[in-house]
């Protein structure tokens, strides 16, 4: 059994969190919301603790899954922040998807304090979460990743090292990307079929077989026919990410043309009041 912290209970860390408690681990909750963490604590057990630096006093490992840069430094840094209470030689797995700049500054910060850092950014979505089947990229050194991976995965289908710190986050970038122009594809294709009078689902029952076939088409297509995108990842949070893509696709001389275009169709969706709608709301956009 290991004592661990899970910083973060939204959508992805809720389940993620209570897997390594049925896992047979201590694990101590925290949320910025704190009735999210009292809910938790009455469905698993477990702690909860009333800051980041509360849940990761004298833990072995602590695990986050936030939303943004801001708010992994939040839980990270200050008097409150879980790098004041962590002891040397304790873990830190970063979950959330962020910049590869702040990934290393946290990194840097986390290594003064003798704290090893991996950066784990995930896929899967909030299915994967609940079902233990995340993929999931990692940065950092190869011995705290080795410690890291048996943690993981509890909640984890793969989990593989890519490279240093901050190669997890390149990684889920390149992740995002791919998914962007795949929705975008399987909107169009689905939107052609309604305008030439075919049904959907027909279609798809065919070229889902063939060169066409997608994660995006198989898991997507049925709720984008019954205009439903009440689920899944949301808008908002797709587009922070593509933000992050672009700009450092700016910073390292990419070209993602594709990318900036269906950001701006996203922010399209955004003004649609579709902020919280999922990522295959796209369609919609073309309805």
């Amino acid at each position: 059994m290991t004592k661990l912290a899970f910083l973060g209970l939204g959508v992805m860390g809720y389940p993620m969190a209570g897997h390594l408690f049925n896992a047979g681990h201590n694990v101590k909750v925290y949320n910025r919301t704190a009735s999210k963490a009292v809910k938790w604590t009455k469905e698993y057990g477990g702690n909860h603790g009333k800051t980041p630096s509360e849940a990761s006093d004298g833990v072995d490992i602590v695990i986050a899954c936030v939303g943004n840069d801001d708010d992994l430094r939040s839980v990270c840094l200050g008097e409150d922040g879980a790098f004041s209470s962590m002891k040397p030689g304790s873990l830190f797995i970063d979950h959330t998807t962020v910049s590869a700049a702040v990934t290393k500054e946290l990194h840097d910060i986390a290594k003064s304090h003798g704290i090893s850092f991996v950066d784990a950014p995930v896929s899967g979505g909030q299915a994967g979460a609940e079902n233990g089947q995340l993929s999931i990229m990692c940065g950092g050194s190869e011995n705290h990743y080795i410690e890291a991976e048996k943690i993981m995965n509890i909640y984890a289908k793969l989990c593989k090292r890519i490279g240093e710190s901050g190669a997890g986050q390149l990684t889920k970038m390149c992740n995002q990307i791919a998914i962007a122009g795949l929705v975008q594809g399987l909107s169009e294709a689905l939107h052609f079929a309604q305008k030439a009078g075919l049904d959907g689902r027909d279609v798809v029952e065919v070229i889902s077989q063939g060169a066409a076939g997608s994660w995006q088409m198989a898991n997507r297509f049925e709720t984008m026919l019954d205009d439903q995108y009440e689920h899944g990842f949301a808008v908002d949070w797709m587009r922070k990410d593509l933000g992050i893509c672009l700009n450092t696709a700016n910073e390292n001389g990419a070209s993602l043309p594709i990318t900036a275009l269906v950001d701006q169709f996203y922010k399209d969706v955004q003004k649609m009041g579709g902020g919280r709608w999922d990522t295959s709301s796209l369609l919609k956009r073309l309805s």
